[in-house]
Parts: structure tokens; sequence; C-alpha cells
């Protein structure tokens, strides 16, 4: 189907075409009717299939642009995802030419500005659950003019962590509310309490094939002392434009953004200890490719959509398939080609079968010999 024949409004349309987005998504053709319509729906698709634009078109087209209420809350469970779905909503109203007002409410801002922008009526806010729940119990962010709510990253935000703010936000507005989740997983725990709050709550799951065919998957065998030399060897061999080093723990990132520093790469550690100021200044430099190498853990790394990642590096590899299908995911966007290389002890080697029966890949061994990278063909027992 067409952005037309799902009957989208024109200025969108041509907002969507000025970002060259000239057809819907799977999950977009599933969802504009549906939330268009004004139903509760959990969006569940694959990262990098259009979810933020699937919710946020509908979302626009319902907004009375003249009205100075708030009227959709979407909640994302990092800043930078914040951050990045605020962007988005700014660059659709612009390209389309509607006057819809958003603002992005997250912690390590001023609470006082943020509460002095409220002042100004914003059609819709942005932000993290712990932000938006406080300025709602104080009285600062008005409730009962929501029409819509985005708990995005669904299975994330609805754990414990996070439970309470967000039943909190949710209460603020009107029972007649919409309720719009979205996330790439589906967990029983979050469906259940989605459920809970919208008993009608319609499943709309869909995606392309589970792993993007544009991806050439590779592991390297080796020590785990040695890893952060073989990433050095393999990023100087590979020499990508942009890359995301996965990790587990921050102090592993801190140190790998040192070393590779040392050897005259441009690398930046995205975790969960740095402040804000230093999270955005790596995302930004990335973004517009000062910086080669971004370095995340799964969570600082949920849910960003970076243009023109050319290669993912798992220096610590996922133990399940779904985490390697969302690292994966982050190369390999709008028909271009990635390349996914993960780290592998001997041991770690054994994921290499459950990762291709899991998602019918095909992972080829390769080895640095010389500065260079080399595949090679695989024995009957590697990573087995």
């Amino acid at each position: 189907m067409t952005f037309a024949e799902l009957q989208l409004a024109p200025e969108l349309i041509a907002a969507l075409d000025k970002q060259q987005i000239d057809r819907p998504t799977p999950i977009q053709s599933a969802a504009l009717p549906v939330l268009s319509a004004g139903r509760d729906a959990y969006l569940h698709a694959e990262t990098g299939t259009g979810k933020t634009l699937a919710y946020l078109l509908p979302i626009f087209g319902s907004l009375d642009t003249k009205q100075l209420a708030t009227q959709s809350v979407i909640v994302a469970p990092t800043h930078e995802l914040a951050i990045q779905i605020h962007r988005q909503c700014g660059e659709l109203a612009q390209n389309a030419g509607w006057p819809v007002r958003s603002l992005l409410l997250i912690g390590g801002t001023s609470t006082e500005r943020q509460i002095e922008k409220l002042k100004k009526k914003p059609h819709l806010v942005v932000g993290s659950p712990g932000r938006i729940a406080e300025l709602l119990a104080r009285g600062k962010l008005k409730g009962q003019h929501v029409r819509s709510i985005v708990i995005n990253e669904a299975d994330r935000l609805l754990s414990e962590e996070s439970l309470l703010a967000v039943r909190a936000i949710i209460q603020a507005a009107p029972r007649t509310r919409q309720l719009i989740f979205a996330s790439a997983t589906l967990e029983q725990q979050s469906t259940a309490i989605a459920r809970e709050w919208a008993p009608e709550l319609l499943m709309l799951q869909a995606g392309a094939a589970a792993v993007n065919e544009d991806i050439e998957h590779l592991y390297l065998v080796c020590e785990e002392r040695d890893k952060p030399d073989e990433l050095r060897k393999l990023l100087h061999a590979l020499a990508p434009e942009r890359a995301i080093v996965f990790v587990h723990r921050n102090d592993v990132a801190e140190k790998i953004a040192l070393k590779l520093a040392h050897h005259k790469i441009h690398a930046a550690d995205l975790n969960a200890a740095l402040d804000k100021e230093d999270r955005k200044r790596a995302m930004d430099g990335f973004r517009k490719a000062e910086i080669q190498v971004l370095i995340a853990s799964d969570i600082a790394a949920r849910g960003l959509d970076i243009k023109g990642v050319t290669h993912i590096f798992n220096f610590d590899v996922p133990t399940s398939s779904q985490a390697y299908l969302h690292r994966v995911g982050r190369t390999g966007r709008a028909g271009a080609k990635g390349i996914a290389v993960s780290l592998m002890t001997e041991i770690e080697a054994r994921l290499v079968r459950r990762y291709e029966e899991e998602l019918s890949i095909e992972l080829q061994w390769v080895r640095m010999r010389e500065g260079k990278m080399q595949r090679r063909e695989r024995t009957a027992t590697d990573g087995r």
C-alpha cells in the first residue's frame, strides 16, 4: 500500500518524501488504520522497521494544533531514544509545515527550565518516565487533555524499575485515552500488563525476515585477553565509516575506548556512567562521522536509530539469538550492506550453531593475518 491509500494527510506525505520515505513499511501499513481509528494497540516489529513513524504519523494526524494543551505523551526508556523521537517530531512538523510543538522532558537537565517551557502548552511531550511522572505529580504537566500515550520499548518500561512511573502517567490521563505500546520483543509480563490497562488491545505484528539479508555475519575466535588487539586490527583492516562495538560492562567500554584512542582510532564510549553532555557529544560526533567507533552496552544503545552504520562488532557476544538480532539490526539499513563481526573465545564459539539455527543465518569464520582479514573454511568442529 501507499501512504495515500492509507489516507495519510498530503502534508505528511510530502514531509516523508523530504526524508526520502515513499512507501510504508509493513508495521506502518498495519498500524496507521488502527491507530488513526483511536484503537489501543501493541506494535511488535524488529529493530529498524519504522515503529516510531508508525505511531507518530497517526498521532500527528489527530492533533488539534489550535488547542493550547498537551494532547500526546511519548515515553522512552533512555535519554538518547527520547532525544531521537523528539528530533523526529520536529523534523516531521517542519517538513509538513504544521505548527506542532513538541517538548523534550528528560532528567539531567533543568526541571525549572522545562516547567517554563510547559507554560507554552506543547501539543506533545517526549521524555523519560521519571521526569514526566514528576512533572505530572507537581501539576506542571497537565494530563486532562491527553488523547494518546505511547510506551516505547514496552518490554523494558513495563519492568519493575519503571512500572510505577508509567502507571502514574497513564492514570493522569482521561480513561478515554489511547494507549500505544511498541517494542521489538514480546515478553509475557509486559503484554499481560498492557492487556490489563487496555482490555481491547490489538496486537499488530509485522516485519521482514528475521535478519536482514544485506548483513554479512562473521566471527573470529581468540583468547579473551586478545580481544582488544583483535578488535583494533579488524578496525584498521575493515576501515568502517561508522561502527558500533557492543560490550556487556561499562568499565570494559572505557578501557576499549582508551586503547583505540592510543592507536589513533576515533572512538567514543556511550555508557550509563557518563553524564548527559558526554553522551550527547558522543552521539553528535558519531552521527557527523567525526567519531568512527561508538562503544556501547545493549542498554546504552537501546532503540537508537543511527543512519550509515556500516559495521557491528560484538566484543562481548550475547548468549541469546534475540539479543544478537537486535545488535546486528543496526547495520544494513535502507538497502545498504552491513557487516557484523563477533569476537569469540573457543567456548563462546559454541553460540555460532545457536545463532545459525535459530536465526536461519550463516556465520563465516575469519582470522587476522599480516594486518588483513582472511576468510577460511570451517572444520567440522568449528563453532560446534
